[in-house]
């Protein structure tokens, strides 16, 4: 499937760890004020590290981005980021919840328990990207939200300072589209743009 032909998608959650930070700051302020979906990012983190990206990307972004909270509400074009030291779930009612469970492959958060709550909410009304990083967590997020119905992105593991868990993702599925690193903020604004005329059509 080409990057392009992405439509009604609601939500975008994104996961990525080593080399992703640098990442969500070049791709993240390229989205657009009127950009549709929410977009979701868990980078692995720990307590207290994730304020100060936020404070950037706030900074940077031409759409609201706020640090995630118990029981917030999703908004659209709204970015929220997982909080370091807490798993990130999206709830049926599309709000968020925060969870001190175990860590998934050492990572609290997780992107597999983000990616796998917003699958089961979203369905085939998300997309999942991993980016950059040196674990598999994100595979088995990534395959249960093509099962789910969802699309799946990954950033070119070959431009990936930290390739394994783009790699993980294949070695499970084929990814809907494999992105240049310099593909990934146009595809999202493709797939933006697309659920923005969708919106427009099921409101006319």
């Amino acid at each position: 499937m080409r990057p392009d032909s992405t439509d009604s998608i609601e939500a975008i959650v994104i996961g990525g760890s080593s080399g992703s930070v640098e990442l969500m700051l070049k791709v993240l302020p390229q989205l657009p004020a009127d950009f549709a979906p929410a977009v979701l990012v868990c980078l692995h983190a720990g307590p207290n590290s994730t304020q100060g990206l936020v404070e950037l990307l706030a900074d940077r972004c031409q759409l609201p981005v706020f640090e995630g909270e118990d029981k917030q509400e999703i908004v659209a074009g709204t970015i929220y980021v997982a909080p370091g030291g807490y798993h990130l779930l999206v709830e049926r009612d599309r709000s968020l919840s925060l969870s001190v469970d175990p860590p998934v492959l050492y990572a609290r958060p997780s992107i597999d328990v983000l990616f796998e709550s917003a699958a089961a909410c979203y369905a085939d009304r998300l997309l999942a990207l991993v980016v950059t990083g040196a674990s598999a967590d994100g595979a088995a997020g990534a395959e249960r939200v093509r099962l789910c119905g969802g699309r799946v992105f990954i950033q070119d593991p070959a431009e990936c300072p930290a390739p394994t868990m783009p790699q993980a993702v294949l070695s499970r599925l084929e990814p809907d589209a494999i992105l240049h690193t310099v593909e990934i903020a146009d595809a999202l604004c493709r797939v933006g743009v697309s659920a923005s005329s969708s919106l427009r059509d099921q409101s006319s």
